[in-house]
């Protein structure tokens, strides 16, 4: 089978030219990703692309698939081998003329899965609880790993750099923990090779991830592209004062407390400008746009934090953010499950406090209207003291089982905690019924937590609750006529509603009362 392809999608806007760094006599070289040790999706049909001399013919070749391209006159060629079933290993050639030819070995077919996000989704096995044992336990040799490299652009990129690797015990420590325990559950599960292909970067805004153009059409990001103009605008001078005068400060006082035996202050960081990995698009620009259009099964997603003082502008900037994504891949609406913020920071006792990070989890549930995506809730295992709690084997075994139960069509299998879906008045009681109830409501403890309840005049109080059948009941003694509810809604909420297959009650709440974070865009 022969097939030629435009090395440019048209009406995308995004070029399949995700290259490798080439010398300045172009031969033929296929994309970063085209490498020892890769794995290929399954099913699928498949795009390859890279680099060679203008018009020079490149046929490439695997087991019996076959397709060739043209390069056009940048040196640019494209083209799609037929499906192929899981399995392996295979062997790639991609030749040009004469004896010009790459080969690529230890190829396998199986399913792809994007991981991307902060520094949560960055954080490596090497971290994790109980390290030693899963380091050592870490022999999956059809589970495979491509670590991207970090790099920002104000323009979108053609090539990127990275390394695929083989899941042992001497490889497994530096990768993504929630893409290597989320992957190991579906490569063990469904008996099939696993790919992994990690983009991610630490205290990244969600705008940062993606394209210029989204955000240019939302109304709601109007202010982080003017915010960014006026910081590159003004950055020679910022930069300026910030060497002089900034970092000399930080470091007296670094000074004084290594003298004083205390902790050091953290470095400020330096002034935007369009090398900073939190700038708009940049990170779409060169971690995402070069990977357009391999072929994967979906993509996974750890972020939320440095988002959280935005949360409304959220409920809009996340779902856009998946839609461009679905769009510049051109497979549809792949799968996309993702992270809600883990419990963090000091336990609140006052229902009246306002929480951006309850706001921003809000923001996170509401995304789940569009079609093909799952989110798991971790409002059981984060820790007070740390923004990166080290329990990530329950994150990815979350993140699977909703991959499994949409993706991999695993019906009978509960992949949510009880989500709210309805209330009712019962005297001074209200009454809460739920979704993805499994086997039964449970409660770990004693007594149900993480409840609040209010009257008309929205002020909360502290709720009694307790499981009746399928639902729950709450109320609070000196509140005769209740209209709303709230659970788990708090930084650190204190909350221990179940179902009985052990998953966590996603928070909520019933009122849509104004949001604390409703004019920070």
């Amino acid at each position: 089978m022969t097939t030629k392809l435009n090395p440019f999608r048209s009406g995308s806007g995004v070029a399949l030219l995700a290259l490798a760094v080439l010398p300045a006599h172009a031969a033929v070289r296929p994309a970063a990703l085209f490498a020892d040790h890769m794995v290929l999706q399954r099913d699928m049909p498949l795009p390859v692309w890279g680099n060679a001399d203008p018009g020079e013919q490149v046929t490439v070749r695997v087991g019996e698939q076959r397709a060739t391209a043209v390069a056009n006159n940048e040196g640019a060629w494209s083209l799609v081998l037929p499906a192929m079933s899981a399995g392996g290993p295979h062997a790639m050639t991609v030749a040009g003329r004469g004896d010009d030819t790459v080969t690529i070995q230890d190829i396998l077919v199986g399913d792809v899965w994007i991981c991307s996000g902060q520094s949560n989704m960055n954080f490596r096995v090497q971290n994790v609880k109980h390290r030693d044992a899963e380091i050592a336990a870490a022999d999956h040799p059809r589970l495979r790993h491509f670590q991207i490299a970090n790099r920002v652009s104000p323009t979108p990129l053609r090539d990127f750099s990275g390394t695929w690797t083989v899941c042992r015990p001497d490889t497994v420590a530096a990768w993504t923990a929630v893409g290597y325990f989320f992957g190991r559950e579906l490569h063990t599960r469904l008996d099939v090779p696993v790919g992994l292909v990690h983009t991610s970067w630490g205290g990244t805004p969600a705008e940062a991830w993606t394209a210029q153009e989204v955000l240019e059409s939302m109304p709601e990001c109007a202010p982080i592209l003017e915010r960014f103009r006026t910081a590159c605008e003004k950055y020679p001078e910022a930069r300026r004062k910030y060497d002089a005068e900034t970092v000399p400060a930080w470091q007296e006082k670094v000074t004084q407390a290594k003298a004083a035996g205390t902790q050091p202050p953290r470095k400020p960081q330096p002034p935007m400008n369009e090398t900073d990995p939190k700038s708009p698009s940049g990170l779409y620009n060169a971690m995402i746009h070069p990977l357009v259009p391999f072929a994967v099964r979906g993509a996974i997603w750890y972020q939320g934090e440095s988002n959280a003082g935005r949360a409304v502008q959220y409920r809009t900037l996340f779902p856009a953010m998946i839609r461009n994504w679905r769009t510049v891949w051109a497979q549809g609406d792949f799968p996309f499950y993702f992270v809600q913020l883990a419990n963090f920071m000091k336990p609140q006792d006052d229902p009246n406090r306002s929480s951006s990070w309850a706001e921003l989890r809000e923001a996170q549930a509401m995304t789940l209207t569009l079609p093909n995506t799952g989110m798991a809730c971790i409002i059981d295992i984060g820790e007070a003291d740390d923004i990166h709690p080290r329990n990530k084997q329950d994150v990815g075994l979350r993140l699977a089982l909703c991959a499994l139960a949409g993706t991999y069509a695993h019906r009978d299998l509960v992949c949510s905690g009880p989500t709210f879906r309805e209330m009712t008045r019962e005297g001074q009681a209200l009454r809460l019924r739920f979704d993805h109830g499994g086997g039964g409501l449970a409660v770990r403890g004693d007594t149900l937590t993480g409840f609040a309840i209010a009257g008309a005049d929205q002020r909360f109080v502290r709720a009694t609750a307790r499981i009746d059948g399928d639902s729950v009941l709450v109320q609070a003694p000196e509140l005769a006529e209740p209209v709303a509810v709230r659970y788990g809604w708090a930084d650190n909420p204190p909350c221990n509603l179940y179902n009985r297959e052990g998953l966590p009650a996603v928070p909520f709440r019933t009122d849509r009362w104004p949001e604390a974070t409703r004019e920070a865009l």
